[in-house]
C-alpha cells in the first residue's frame, strides 16, 4: 500500500469519526442513545446539525481541492483560491441580494452569488485573452479581487438600514449556522462538477511542474488547462461562498499539510487535499459550536485566526530557504 493510499484511508477515517463528533457537539451535546426518530431531540440531529456537517464537508473539499489545483498551475505554494477574485465576486453579488432586500426567498442570495462568481470569471477569460500567460492570470485576479472588494465595502457604508449593514457584515463573516439541506442540494451539484473539472487537470499539472515550454512540446495545451482552472475554481468556491459564505484560508493550508506525505506532484495532492480540508472545516465547525461563547464564534473568524499565523509561518520559511 502507497502512502499516498494511506494517507487517504487514514484522512476518511477521521472524518468519519469528526462526523459523529459534529453531529454531538454543540451549546447542548447530544449523546448517540438519543440519535433515534423517536426521541425528541432527533429533529435537531437530522434538521439542524446533519445538513451543516455535510455542507462542511462538501465546501472544505471544495476549498482544499482548489487550493491545491491553484498552487499546482501557479507553481506558487502560497496561492490560493481567492487569489482570482472568484470569492470577492461571489460575496458581491450576495451583498448585492443583502442591500436591495432579496432575500426572501432562501435561493435569491445563492444565487446572486453564482451570478457574481460567474461575472468574475467571465470577466478574468476576457482579460487573459488567448494568451494563456499565468502571470496576465495572476494579476488580473489580484485586480478583479481588489475592485470587488472596495465595492463590497462601498455597499456596506452606503447600506440602506443598520439591519442591512448588520446582515452584510454577519454573512461576510462567513458560517455554516442555520444551514438547512436546501443549502446542500444547491452546493452539491456545483461543487460536484467543480471538483470534477479540478480532477482532470492532475496529469497536465505534473506536466507543467517542468516549465511552460516543456509543458508544450508535450502536448499541453495551456488554454484548455487554464479554461479547466478558471471553471472549476469558479464552481467551487462560488458555490462556497454562496453557502456558507467568505471562509479562507482553506485552500492554502491543506495543501501544505499533505504534501510531505505524497510527494510533490500537483496530481497526488489534489485528493488527499479535498479530504483533509472536509476534515479542517469539520472539525473548526465543532470547536466553534463547542466554545462556551455567548453567541457562536463566526468560523470564517476562527479560519482566519488559524490561517494568518499559517501564512506567517510559511513566508517566514521561504524566506529563510533564499536567504
Amino acid at each position: 500500500m502507497n502512502r499516498s493510499l494511506r494517507l487517504n484511508l487514514a484522512l476518511v477515517a477521521c472524518i468519519a469519526v469528526t462526523v459523529l463528533l459534529s453531529l454531538m457537539a454543540g451549546k447542548v451535546w447530544i449523546p448517540l442513545d438519543a440519535w433515534v426518530a423517536g426521541d425528541p431531540r432527533w429533529p435537531i440531529i437530522a434538521e439542524l446539525r446533519m445538513p451543516r456537517t455535510v455542507l462542511a464537508i462538501l465546501v472544505g473539499g471544495a476549498l482544499g481541492v482548489s487550493g491545491a489545483a491553484m498552487q499546482g498551475y501557479l507553481r506558487n505554494p502560497l496561492a490560493d483560491p481567492g487569489l482570482f477574485g472568484v470569492s470577492s465576486g461571489a460575496a458581491l453579488g450576495a451583498v448585492i441580494s443583502l442591500y436591495f432586500g432579496y432575500t426572501a426567498s432562501a435561493w435569491l442570495l445563492p444565487a446572486f452569488a453564482l451570478t457574481g462568481a460567474g461575472l468574475t470569471m467571465a470577466i478574468l477569460a476576457l482579460l487573459v485573452g488567448r494568451s494563456g500567460s499565468m502571470i496576465v492570470f495572476t494579476l488580473a485576479g489580484v485586480i478583479l479581487s481588489s475592485v470587488a472588494g472596495s465595492m463590497t465595502a462601498l455597499a456596506i457604508s452606503l447600506a440602506p438600514t443598520p439591519f442591512a449593514t448588520s446582515q452584510i457584515v454577519t454573512w461576510l463573516m462567513g458560517a455554516l449556522t442555520d444551514r438547512s439541506w436546501d443549502d446542500v442540494w444547491l452546493a452539491l451539484p456545483l461543487l460536484a462538477l467543480g471538483g470534477t473539472l479540478l480532477a482532470l487537470t492532475g496529469r497536465t499539472l505534473d506536466a507543467l511542474t517542468l516549465g511552460e515550454s516543456a509543458a508544450r512540446s508535450m502536448g499541453v495545451d495551456p488554454l484548455r488547462l487554464q479554461l479547466l482552472i478558471v471553471v472549476g475554481v469558479a464552481l467551487c468556491v462560488g458555490a462556497s461562498v454562496a453557502t456558507a459564505g467568505i471562509i479562507g484560508f482553506v485552500g492554502l493550508i491543506v495543501p501544505h499539510l499533505v504534501r510531505p506525505f505524497v510527494g510533490n506532484r500537483p496530481s497526488a495532492v489534489l485528493l488527499p487535499s479535498a479530504l483533509a480540508g472536509a476534515l479542517l472545516l469539520l472539525l473548526g465547525d465543532c470547536v466553534v459550536r463547542a466554545m462556551p461563547t455567548v453567541s457562536e464564534l463566526r468560523l470564517g473568524i476562527a479560519m482566519s485566526m488559524l490561517g494568518g499565523p499559517f501564512f506567517l509561518f510559511l513566508l517566514l520559511r521561504m524566506r529563510r530557504g533564499l536567504a
